[in-house]
């Protein structure tokens, strides 16, 4: 790497304020406050609106969209099948 041309790459912590979920990373982001970490180091702070604490995925809320009825209503309501014209 060229030194002098890439942001600094240092701990930050992100935290989902909705989860009330916090994790210490390494990045190039930057914070404009600080917190200070469970091992007693201030690090700057960054707030996410969603992260894995809080994704319908990653929790298993999500829901499952029925596609296929869909589909099938979309045919019976404008009368074409699949690959008719």
């Amino acid at each position: 790497m060229k030194p002098g041309i890439h942001p600094e790459y240092r701990p930050v912590v992100f935290r989902d304020r909705a989860a009330d979920f916090a994790f210490l990373t390494r990045s190039t982001a930057t914070g404009d406050r600080t917190v200070e970490w469970e091992d007693g180091t201030t690090y700057p702070v960054i707030d996410v609106e969603i992260s894995s604490a809080s994704h319908p995925f990653c929790t298993g809320t999500q829901r499952v969209l029925d596609t296929a009825g869909r589909v099938e209503r979309f045919e019976r309501r404008y009368g074409h099948g699949r690959g008719e014209r």
